[in-house]
């Protein structure tokens, strides 16, 4: 024994020593940034020309150290806008929905518990929360039926199914026990099980339900592989569970999903597969077109192979619909919303945001922010992503919060849920900022 601890000390000092005389990493080049290129503002634009070929850079594990938020840090927002505590002390807060009557319903996955927070006191902290619904595996999704007029049920995606709760508007506590609407297949409860995240929406119309279903795998060959049946997929079924068929294929993890509140688009926000590099494969935020099949797990942004799959499916290459918006790669893009209050800028009027959770699969890390991408008063995005709410990284490079959902208040502020911190941050528009 005495022996060893020597050569642990000896150890230490060195790997310290280099450490300390080893220069830090470079900035990244445009399109691909690190933390370090992410602030309030910044325009950023990945293109399909931009990919790197596969396996250019070693693939990296470098998950984030989580630290306890630092006395000088803070949310940083575009000038003009205040971030705000909301609501903290909470137990994983994950997606965030409000009600039609103004209520903030937020998913507090690992306690399996949805939680409800009314009211806005003058410092901007909730008013009350109330534990809704408890009991549930894995609660992400949440949606209220019918979409317009009264609500008559609030409907969550736990991991393997979705399950409904009579409600009426100003239920602070579940009516009755959850009824199970339809089986999903299961995810993330055990070793191996894969993405568990569920989210779930109904058309416009109240007569279709999409829910996503992420893979078990990073990048398993689905053929005759039944541990991903019914996964990679948006799944379609009518409101009572009946009628299920998948609406889109080959999205890898469509953790968000959304509704373009004009046009009635499905639209999502995806994590696509690691360890091809640092800059390989982006995320993604798009439009989802019925029937369109986005790659996964053959290929990936359009016609590109992964290196291993070479040779497969060559018949489906031209059928990979290239996706909207490209995010930085391994950014893990989770909830997605249009903005649709008063209280912001103009322009930003039916805008999306977008919670990025961060990185692990990259040798500097990247995400850790909300993202605005523009559609200009149109259906659709040109292609380009603004950085929105930064600063959750420390310039060493150790995380304090990570953004999961976003929603748009009652008031026009937007709410950002942070797994990290197990807060809720509120964004306030307050003042002149440049038009973007």
């Amino acid at each position: 024994m005495s022996n060893e601890r020597p050569a642990r000390a000896g150890g230490f000092l060195w790997a310290l020593l280099a450490l300390l005389t080893t220069p830090p990493p470079a900035l990244a080049a445009e399109p691909f940034v690190d933390f370090r290129g992410e602030a309030p503002g910044t325009v950023h634009r990945v293109s399909v020309a931009d990919l790197p070929p596969p396996n250019t850079t070693p693939s990296a594990d470098n998950s984030p150290r989580i630290i306890t938020r630092p006395k000088d840090a803070w949310p940083q927002a575009p000038a003009g806008f205040r971030v705000q505590m909301f609501a903290h002390g909470m137990s994983n807060p994950r997606l965030i929905r409000v009600a039609p009557n103004g209520d903030v319903f937020v998913a507090e996955s690992r306690a399996g518990t949805v939680q409800v927070f009314r009211g806005v006191r003058p410092d901007g902290r909730a008013a009350s929360s109330t534990t809704f619904a408890t009991g549930l595996r894995r609660p992400f999704g949440l949606a209220f039926y019918p979409p317009t007029g009264e609500p008559q049920w609030l409907y969550v995606a736990d991991t393997d199914s979705v399950v409904r709760y009579v409600y009426r508007a100003g239920d602070l506590r579940a009516r009755s026990p959850a009824q199970t609407v339809a089986q999903l297949p299961g995810g993330g409860l055990l070793r191996g099980g894969g993405h568990w995240t569920r989210d779930v929406v109904f058309s416009a119309d109240g007569q279709k339900m999409f829910v996503s279903v992420g893979s078990r795998s990073n990048n398993d060959d689905v053929d005759g592989n039944s541990g991903e049946d019914g996964r990679a997929d948006i799944l379609e079924f009518k409101p009572d569970g009946s009628g299920q068929r998948v609406y889109a294929s080959g999205l890898r993890n469509a953790v968000g999903i959304a509704l373009h509140p004009k046009s009635g688009e499905l639209w999502a926000s995806v994590n696509e597969r690691d360890e091809l590099g640092d800059n390989l494969v982006p995320d993604y935020i798009t439009h989802v077109q019925p029937g369109g099949f986005y790659g996964w797990p053959w290929f990936y942004i359009g016609d590109h192979q992964d290196p291993r799959h070479k040779g497969k499916h060559p018949e489906l290459r031209d059928k990979v619909i290239v996706p909207d918006v490209l995010l930085q790669p391994h950014a893990a893009s989770l909830q997605m919303t249009f903005y649709d209050g008063k209280q912001f800028p103009e322009a930003y009027r039916g805008d999306i945001f977008a919670a990025n959770h961060g990185s692990w699969n990259r040798s500097v890390r990247t995400g850790y922010v909300v993202v605005r991408v523009p559609l200009h008063g149109t259906p659709r995005a040109t292609g380009e992503y603004e950085d929105f709410l930064t600063g959750f990284v420390t310039r060493a490079g150790d995380v304090w919060g990570r953004p999961v959902g976003v929603a748009v208040a009652s008031d026009g502020a937007l709410l950002v849920t942070d797994d990290a911190g197990n807060c809720i941050w509120r964004v306030v528009h307050e003042g002149p900022t440049k038009t973007p």
